[in-house]
């Protein structure tokens, strides 16, 4: 993508009589522009300047009215271009006459947004942090200007970066070894592929949760449990929603998700439970998992739920946290979890005698609430965060199904187009790979000026 070349100006302010009215003036001939039509200045206005402020008149070619000018040379600018502001009184007669009167002088008339595309495009702003600037445009209230803000001063694209940075390493990794076997030189050890994977998986999860907090979405997250029948999960579904679950010793016993409000450190959740994970099947067994397998898409974090001798590899890549049940039942306690969990985070717990309990309240907490600037409650329109939501949910859904063929024994070259599939939704979240068409809708819901 190539930034634009023209000069652009167009009015940054509100229509609608004002004491002061902004005229922005962006592009290569900004300079040039700005010497024809400003007159009596003081200080006198010097191009070569990195920043400037001079108090004069602007000949708008009918007559000259009052004008403060502040100039900023690229690349040190909001557009990385020259820029010059022009603040008038903010008559509509003279405004129009000062535009029309650049207009004439060659300047074009910017589209909605153009500003803020340029920014973007001359490497000043990611697609995330511009879509911060559309937010803070349209902020309602201090919660949603907070909210914006935490967009522009790149938080996300920061913790995105991150995880992009892993996720090459990672790629390398799996790539480098293409070429060799596990007897040569070259050969990654497994275990270094598990901790890259988890480095990775981390990195992410932290921007998924910047996201959730900054964008505060309407309703209630929700915690989806997951697991093989007779995993425990109904019987801590009851010990966490205080409900009355069906529970038994017989495969099936669930068959309807149940709901229920779960309060864990920083907020109130949706705990969700729904009948084990199993082969597909017939009649209502088989319909009940379809139907959950839509609560499962609409979670917000998926809990593994793990009884005693159960694989962690039956479970979905996209679980979040493992959570190994009837702790009273496992001779060795806490022993041999660790390395069961393969690096990946968990909690050990009993839903009968309560052990662990208050842990996999904190360890959902911290997930899902992580700590907010003061004052940040609210969030910003949908259509700027529903956007970032959905490319972070294909990068760790790309990632998990990569990290899910590693503990199958899958091919290198498999894991790495799986890596370079969440690279590939970074890349769209921070614009690098965003099609034009879809940069196109996103910068013409800028107002003029922006």
């Amino acid at each position: 993508m190539d930034a634009a070349s023209g000069t652009i100006v167009a009015c940054a302010t509100p229509p609608g009589p004002a004491r002061r009215a902004i005229l922005r003036l962006s592009g290569p001939r900004t300079a040039e522009l700005v010497r024809a039509v400003l007159r009596a200045e003081s200080p006198r206005f010097e191009p070569a300047a990195t920043r400037a402020l001079c108090t004069g008149r602007f000949d708008d070619g009918v007559g000259t009215q009052p004008v403060e000018l502040y100039w900023m040379r690229a690349p040190r600018s909001y557009t990385r271009e020259d820029l010059a502001e022009f603040h008038l009184p903010g008559a509509a007669p003279l405004v129009r006459a000062a535009e029309r009167r650049l207009l004439a002088l060659g300047a074009e008339a910017a589209r909605p947004g153009e500003f803020t595309r340029r920014a973007f495009l001359n490497g000043r702003l990611d697609l995330a942090q511009a879509e911060g600037v559309l937010a803070l445009t349209a902020a309602g209230d201090e919660a949603e200007r907070a909210a914006a803000a935490l967009l522009v001063e790149g938080g996300l694209g920061a913790r995105a970066g991150r995880a992009r940075e892993l996720l090459l390493e990672l790629a390398s990794l799996c790539e480098a070894s293409l070429d060799f076997d596990e007897r040569e030189t070259g050969d990654v050890a497994r275990g270094e592929l598990q901790r890259a994977f988890a480095a990775a998986r981390a990195a992410l999860e932290e921007a998924q949760a910047f996201e959730r907090a900054r964008a505060a979405p309407s309703g209630l997250a929700r915690v989806v449990l997951v697991g093989a029948p007779n995993a425990g999960k109904s019987t801590l579904w009851n010990a966490l929603g205080g409900g009355q679950a069906l529970t038994g010793p017989l495969s099936g016993t669930t068959r309807d998700a149940l709901v229920a409000a779960w309060e864990v450190p920083g907020g109130r959740v949706l705990l969700v439970d729904g009948p084990g994970l199993e082969a597909a099947a017939d009649g209502p067994r088989g319909r009940a998992q379809v139907l959950f397998e839509r609560e499962r898409r609409a979670a917000d974090l998926l809990l593994g739920v793990l009884g005693p001798g159960q694989p962690v590899a039956a479970l979905p890549g996209e679980v979040g946290l493992l959570v190994f049940t009837q702790l009273e039942l496992r001779a060795a306690g806490h022993q041999g979890l660790a390395e069961a969990a393969a690096g990946r985070p968990w909690v050990a717990l009993s839903a009968r005698t309560g052990a662990g309990l208050s842990e996999l309240a904190a360890a959902v907490g911290a997930r899902l609430f992580p700590a907010r600037p003061p004052g940040l409650e609210g969030g910003v329109p949908r259509l700027v965060s529903a956007r970032h939501e959905e490319a972070l949910r294909r990068a760790g859904a790309a990632l998990a199904e990569a990290e899910a063929g590693l503990a199958l024994g899958l091919p290198l070259d498999l894991l790495s187009e799986g890596v370079r599939g969440a690279l590939e939704a970074l890349d769209e979240l921070a614009g690098r790979a965003t099609p034009e068409e879809v940069l196109t809708r996103i910068f013409a819901r800028f107002c003029l000026g922006k």
